[in-house]
């Protein structure tokens, strides 16, 4: 179809160019996104900057905030006492985030009140700092696990407790937990439980070897938490130190609370007659208060129990006896199956 004459051709791309068309297009276009993109940039950083102040004006007192200890740790809230009362709180988003591994039970902890209850009438409070570690017992949640599981911080010593049956003792995992306390800063105590079970043959043998742990100069104690046998003796050692107990599942560690603290209001389980082996009651690590001075952290039981922070290298200073002749096999056979559990991913 042929174009009327008096109708203009369209000017193409090159002669709109040529005239400087596009150049005016570009120019408005450009200004206009510009002056958008200049208003979206200072209104950012007007909001940048508001933030920054609201955070200064946060944290400036954060010195002056109280402390205190973390009793337990819930999924999502935190028990936190200071001068006898116990807050409910949650851990600050950015202070969450800044932190390589979770608040624990014994964690010395800053907080900012809320001025809320809850239902129970409970304070509630948002931790804003954890301060420090003393000292910090850690696991592996597996032999080759690779992250660390913080268990509980700024304990004096760690009781291990086996039983003499029901579970039958492995001294292997009390082996990994003499590490772990002495790898952490803690003093290890290591505990013969129910003594009451178990034949003669059975409680000479695990004598013998509490005597070997004894003459490494760990203090080791052998008890009965339902008859009382050495139970006094045995709080005496946990008065004026805190306390974490560890051990297999079943060995008896709530009943031996318990026992030392009567009164407590603590869940004790029963050994399954299926396997003979003991079921979780303890399931999370949780802070008692002693009479006369003193805590005790009880620790969900375990079946298994890897190191961290422990590597091929300095694993033979935790085993200074092996250096003998006369070293007793179980306690070779002990750290050859730890060497073999390290492995050269562990080595940290």
């Amino acid at each position: 179809m042929k174009r009327r004459r008096n109708e203009s051709k369209p000017k193409d791309l090159t002669q709109r160019l040529l005239s400087g068309e596009l150049e005016h297009e570009q120019v408005d276009s450009q200004e206009r996104f510009t002056s958008r993109s200049r208003q979206a940039r200072e209104g950012k950083i007007r909001r940048t900057a508001l933030l920054r102040e609201a955070e200064e004006q946060t944290f400036a007192d954060i010195e002056a905030l109280p402390v205190g200890e973390v009793v337990q740790v819930h999924s999502v809230f935190i028990e936190v006492e200071c001068e006898g009362t116990v807050r409910l709180c949650v851990v600050r988003k950015t202070l969450a985030r800044l932190r390589d591994s979770g608040i624990v039970v014994g964690d010395r902890v800053r907080f900012r009140e809320t001025g809320v209850k809850d239902e129970t009438g409970r304070p509630q409070a948002v931790i804003e700092q954890v301060l420090p570690r003393r000292t910090i017992l850690t696991r592996a949640d597996s032999f080759k696990a690779m992250d660390q599981q913080p268990i509980v911080a700024n304990a004096d010593q760690m009781l291990i407790v086996v039983a003499l049956a029901e579970p039958k003792p492995k001294w292997g995992l009390v082996d990994r937990m003499v590490v772990a306390a002495l790898a952490g800063g803690l003093r290890p105590i290591i505990c013969l439980n129910k003594t009451d079970l178990g034949d003669d043959q059975a409680r000479v043998q695990a004598l013998v070897i509490l005597d070997h742990y004894r003459n490494l100069d760990y203090r080791t104690i052998a008890t009965c938490a339902v008859s009382g046998e050495h139970v006094p003796a045995l709080r005496g050692w946990l008065l004026g130190a805190t306390t974490v107990l560890a051990g297999h599942s079943g060995v008896g560690k709530s009943t031996l609370i318990a026992a030392i603290q009567p009164g407590l209001d603590i869940r004790v389980g029963q050994i399954s007659r299926y396997t003979g082996k003991g079921r979780h009651t303890t399931t999370s690590a949780r802070r008692y208060n002693l009479d006369g001075g003193g805590r005790v952290i009880d620790t969900p039981g375990v079946k298994l129990f890897g190191l961290w922070g422990v590597s091929a290298d300095n694993l033979d200073s935790f085993f200074p006896d092996l250096a003998d002749d006369d070293a007793p096999e179980w306690r070779r056979q002990s750290r050859l199956r730890i060497l073999e559990s390290l492995g050269p991913m562990r080595a940290r």
